[in-house]
């Protein structure tokens, strides 16, 4: 699984909390979504998802304009509430603020959301995804989830096997890439907050028929992986 973050937007060039507002890419956000369309050509993508807010279906118009894409509400960013749309000079203010950075897994937003919620349901989707393109297409299926900066983050978390309140030590730029393989009993962070690596790696090996999981598949390499 590729997780990609939208580019920039207006309310990310301002210093706001956009939440589930309607903000759209800037001009910066779209280069970045035509910047990792480039690199996306490469790959095979079984399936694509999206976020259903503008900014996640902007930057997939501008990367992968012939995709057929779905739209899956459990990728949609966290619901912020009355923090929405205000700065974040201002929030940092806020006596909640500081749960949200050392105990995440706490926090409630007032007329939103509970940050473990949306992690709960985040990563319920994607591993639901995961599970239903495997069955169709095989293990080494390759598919993308274009979503927000903390739904990343708390999906890696919860690949890491980490507690939500580590979550903020994790990084997802706008346009990043980060690449998740879920096996049968655990899965793998193979890359994080990717924005101009090659990604021929990530190119599953031609076989006449798909390959099933084996038992190995979810053993971690000793020494080090050797690489794509």
């Amino acid at each position: 699984m590729l997780l990609l973050r939208h580019g920039r937007t207006t309310a990310n060039a301002d210093g706001g909390l956009a939440g589930r507002r309607p903000v759209e890419l800037d001009e910066i956000g779209r280069a970045q979504a035509a910047a990792v369309g480039e690199r996306l050509k490469a790959l095979p993508l079984a399936a694509v998802v999206t976020s259903p807010l503008i900014r996640c279906r902007q930057t997939l118009d501008i990367a992968l304009p012939s995709a057929e894409v779905a739209v899956e509400e459990g990728l949609i960013e966290c619901g912020y509430g009355e923090w929405e749309g205000q700065p974040l000079k201002k929030l940092a203010k806020d006596p909640l603020w500081p749960v949200v950075q050392q105990h995440p897994s706490a926090a409630v937003f007032p007329g939103g959301e509970a940050m473990a919620a949306m992690a709960a349901r985040a990563a319920a989707a994607v591993r639901g995804w995961d599970a239903r393109i495997t069955a169709e297409h095989g293990p080494e299926a390759v598919w993308l989830a274009c979503s927000h900066g903390d739904v990343i983050k708390a999906i890696v978390a919860d690949a890491l096997g980490v507690h939500l309140d580590l979550f903020q030590r994790i990084v997802a730029d706008p346009a990043s890439l980060t690449a998740i393989s879920f096996t049968p009993t655990r899965p793998f962070l193979l890359r994080l907050n990717d924005t101009g690596g090659d990604l021929a790696g990530l190119i599953p090996p031609k076989r006449r028929r798909p390959r099933r999981a084996r038992p190995g598949d979810s053993d971690a390499t000793v020494g080090g992986r050797a690489g794509g």
